[in-house]
């Protein structure tokens, strides 16, 4: 675990997050980083389908009880959280909403989820989004599990953490994006990073090749966010 550790470590401290106290390279981070919001739900969707009964008509899962209760927690926070105002929403659709509230374009994302067409992905972005998609869609339920819980919920607390300090130090008026920061850090330090873990190591239990499995979908996850971290990187410079 240890080059996991340390890769999560270089990316809780990317040179990325220095540049966004500009409010022009904040709009183009956020060009990126909202594909990973989208498609962050693309991987959860694919654990509540290989762990949970979303088919008709439905039967138990073959999981136990206790995992399926945790995967509905997630989805549950995710897709129907609390906004500022108290109204439930989703945790992409509140991104897009801090997104036109510090004038990024959302034209990308919305076309590319209403066509699915790639050409409308940013190209620094592209090959992070395919690559998670092929996780999601054909990946072993350990690989997803695992790409879930290292390239998301263990990384994503200390890494917003280090973005918030510095839209808050440098005053970028950004509120929606800072609650969509701190309320990913609350919940996914607190509650789903926790249950991504538990989940995990459900799935892997004592065998050591689904745990060797999971260490290279993992280290694989972390990678892909560097390469989008240093092309949104370049794209700032």
């Amino acid at each position: 675990m240890d080059q996991i550790l340390f890769k999560q470590n270089e990316l809780t401290h990317h040179p990325v997050y220095q540049t966004l106290s500009n409010l022009e390279r904040l709009q183009n981070f956020m060009r990126f980083h909202v594909f990973a919001v989208w498609d962050f739900m693309s991987l959860l969707k694919s654990l509540q389908r290989h762990i949970t009964c979303v088919e008709l008509p439905w039967k138990p899962s073959i999981y136990p009880t206790e995992m399926v209760r945790l995967i509905n927690q997630i989805v549950l926070g995710e897709e129907s959280d609390l906004g500022p105002d108290g109204r439930p929403i989703s945790h992409f659709e509140l991104y897009l909403k801090g997104m036109e509230e510090v004038g990024a374009s959302t034209k990308e994302i919305r076309n590319y989820v209403s066509s699915g067409d790639t050409v409308y992905i940013p190209k620094g972005a592209r090959k992070f989004v395919e690559h998670n998609l092929k996780v999601a869609m054909s990946g072993h339920v350990v690989e997803v599990a695992a790409n879930f819980f290292y390239g998301r919920e263990k990384l994503i607390p200390d890494m917003f953490e280090a973005i918030v300090s510095i839209l808050k130090q440098e005053q970028v008026p950004a509120p929606t994006l800072i609650y969509y920061l701190e309320r990913h850090i609350e919940i996914d330090s607190g509650e789903h990073g926790p249950l991504a873990l538990k989940c995990l190591n459900l799935l892997t239990g004592n065998d050591d090749r689904l745990k060797q499995l999971a260490y290279l979908a993992g280290q694989d996850a972390l990678q892909m966010r560097e390469q989008l971290w240093n092309e949104a990187l370049l794209l700032n410079d």
